[in-house]
């Protein structure tokens, strides 16, 4: 019966491949991310019209204290210094 639900219901292969319709852990805003993780903000991106991409900005452990109560402005001149910036593509669970 399987192949056959598949055949009449492709989508629901993509659904259960990419489990994309999960966000775990469950009842977190990861809008908040100073909440589960230290020295970490929320910023958004817009890439082209209409399209806004969000994403986390965390300082290293070596900037750790330096970055205690700081605005986002000091998060977003953070990212334009001379220190190297390391991008993390985690999936598609529609979290961050």
């Amino acid at each position: 019966s399987v192949p056959f639900l598949i055949r009449l219901f492709p989508s629901l292969l993509t659904k259960f491949v990419y489990l994309n319709f999960l966000a775990f852990p469950f009842f977190v805003d990861f809008r908040r991310p100073e909440l589960l993780v230290n020295n970490t903000i929320s910023l958004y991106l817009t890439t082209e019209p209409g399209v806004t991409v969000g994403i986390w900005h965390t300082v290293p452990g070596s900037r750790a204290a330096e970055a205690q109560g700081k605005e986002q402005r000091w998060f977003e001149e953070a990212l334009a210094d001379a220190h190297p910036v390391i991008i993390y593509l985690h999936g598609n669970g529609g979290t961050r």
